[in-house]
C-alpha cells in the first residue's frame, strides 16, 4: 500500500498539533489529581487551553509568518496575506478534559479565499492524526478514510450535541426503532469519527461555538466521501448554527427528519 504523502502545509499543521498535544497530555495527567481539590481543575484547564493555543500559533507563525488566524481563545489576528488564515481550536472537548474524560482533540484548518483547503484533527492520547486536503482524500495517520456504508437510519450510530435536545424529538421514531445516540462532547473528534466510519451521523441544531468547531472536521468528512451541510441542506454551515454530517444515504434521511423539526421550532 502506498504511503500517503503530506504536503508542506499539512506537515506544518501536524507539527503544530503534535507540539501542543505533548503539553496537553502532560496537563491531562494532572487533572485527576486536581479533581479532589476545593477549587477544582477549572483554572488549570483554562491555562492549559491558552498554553496550547500559544504553542500552535507560534509554530504556525514561524512556518507561515504572513498568514492570519481565527482562534477560539484569541479571536481574529489579521495577516499580511489576506487570502490565507489558520482556523484553530486548541482544545475541543474542554469539559471532557476538565473531568478527565479521554475524548478531546486539537483542530487546525487552513482557509484560503474563504474555503477550507487543509485540515488536521489530532487526538494526542491515542496518537491519531486525522488529516485531509481538498481533492486529495482524508487519512488517519497514513490510512485512507471513507465514511461508513450504512444506509438504514434506524441502525445508525449517531452523535449529537447534548444542547441540541429539541432536535431529538424529530428523531423519536428512529430512536424507538433502535437508532443509537451518543453525546460524546467533542465536535471536532466526532466529525473525524464520521470521516473514519466509526460514527455514521453527527449533527447539532443549536451551535454556540464558532467555525473552529467544524472547519477541519467538515473537510475531513467531505474528503472521506461524506456530505456536510446545515439543517436546510445549505453548504455554508461554517457561518450558521446547525450542521449535519453523514454518508450520502443517511444524510438524505436525517435531513428529512431534522428539517421538519427545525421548521416547527422556528414556527413556534
Amino acid at each position: 500500500m502506498a504511503i500517503a504523502r503530506r504536503s508542506p502545509h499539512i506537515n506544518v499543521m501536524v507539527e503544530a498539533a503534535e507540539k501542543a498535544g505533548r503539553g496537553l497530555v502532560r496537563d491531562f495527567g494532572e487533572v485527576e489529581n486536581l479533581q479532589v481539590s476545593k477549587k477544582g481543575p477549572g483554572n488549570f484547564v483554562s491555562t492549559a487551553d491558552h498554553k496550547a493555543e500559544r504553542a500552535i500559533m507560534g509554530a504556525l507563525q514561524k512556518a507561515r509568518p504572513r498568514y492570519g488566524f481565527l482562534m477560539e481563545e484569541s479571536g481574529v489576528t489579521k495577516g499580511e496575506d489576506a487570502e490565507n488564515r489558520w482556523i484553530v481550536d486548541p482544545l475541543d472537548g474542554t469539559n471532557n478534559f476538565l473531568h478527565g474524560v479521554p475524548h478531546w482533540s486539537i483542530s487546525i484548518a487552513l482557509e484560503k479565499k474563504g474555503e477550507v483547503v487543509a485540515a488536521v484533527i489530532y487526538d494526542p492520547l491515542r496518537d491519531e492524526m486525522f488529516w485531509a486536503e481538498k481533492g486529495l482524500g482524508a487519512y488517519c495517520n497514513n490510512k485512507r478514510m471513507t465514511v461508513s456504508g450504512r444506509k438504514n437510519p434506524q441502525e445508525a450510530m449517531t452523535s449529537i450535541d447534548v444542547r441540541s435536545q429539541p432536535s431529538v424529538n424529530g428523531l423519536a421514531d428512529l430512536m424507538k426503532a433502535g437508532m443509537h445516540v451518543r453525546c460524546m462532547g467533542g465536535s471536532c473528534l466526532d466529525l473525524a469519527y464520521v470521516a473514519a466510519g466509526r460514527l455514521d451521523v453527527f449533527f447539532i441544531t443549536e451551535h454556540r461555538g464558532g467555525p473552529w468547531d467544524w472547519a477541519a472536521g467538515g473537510l475531513l468528512v467531505k474528503e472521506a466521501r461524506g456530505i456536510v451541510t446545515d439543517m436546510e441542506g445549505g453548504k455554508n454551515y461554517l457561518a450558521g448554527k446547525t450542521i449535519l454530517a453523514a454518508n450520502a444515504s443517511l444524510h438524505t434521511e436525517f435531513l428529512k427528519h431534522l428539517k421538519s423539526t427545525t421548521g416547527k421550532a422556528k414556527a413556534s
